[in-house]
């Protein structure tokens, strides 16, 4: 996994949208016009999984939700997960810190500007100049595993942001073992030898 995470490829710089926004433009640069997407709306749901029910003493209802995660993982391949025991206030100091780091002037975001690979602020996966570009600015991190931390990102992130997204970041990791293992149990693996592998 360390591998494939190193390997991810870089992406051409492309103007900041936070910037471009800024400016008096009167109309989309042709770039972010995007005639290659569909946007019609969809009548379909996408699957709610609820983590409380899963680990509920009430074995009929665990079993009900844990068939709902093996549906929705089956025939989605990602569903949207609530009551996770993440903590609303811990969600919401990561939030505020993105938020706060977006309004970072350009100068200060320019030291966290993506260096040959996809981790860093700027756009995903852009290898052309004629390439069709996404309305919106990203900042993409590795937090885990530690030793995959880039020393002029993460490390650099202002306080308390910084601890806020290493806290969010091991509580996040923790969940998904959980899934992972709820998972296996919904294909009737072995899940002692998953723990035993982790």
């Amino acid at each position: 996994m360390d591998a494939i995470l190193n390997k991810l490829g870089g992406s051409l710089p492309v103007p900041s949208v936070q910037e471009l926004a800024k400016e008096a433009i009167t109309e989309l640069p042709p770039r972010y016009i995007r005639t290659d997407l569909d946007h019609g709306t969809s009548l379909l749901q996408v699957p709610v999984i609820d983590l409380s029910k899963l680990s509920s003493s009430d074995g009929d209802l665990t079993e009900s939700e844990l068939e709902k995660l093996h549906s929705a993982c089956r025939d989605w391949g990602f569903f949207q997960l609530i009551n996770h025991g993440v903590s609303f206030s811990l969600l919401e100091e990561v939030k505020l810190g993105i938020q706060e780091f977006f309004k970072l002037p350009m100068e200060e975001k320019r030291r966290f500007w993506q260096q040959g690979d996809l981790q860093g602020f700027g756009q995903a996966f852009v290898v052309s100049e004629e390439q069709k570009l996404d309305w919106g600015d990203m900042f993409y991190v590795v937090s885990l595993p530690r030793h995959l931390r880039k020393p002029h990102l993460f490390p650099m992130l202002p306080s308390p942001f910084r601890d806020v997204l290493d806290k969010y970041s091991t509580e996040l990791q923790d969940l998904a073992m959980k899934i992972l293992l709820l998972m296996a149990k919904a294909l009737k693996m072995d899940t002692k030898e998953m723990i035993r592998t982790v």
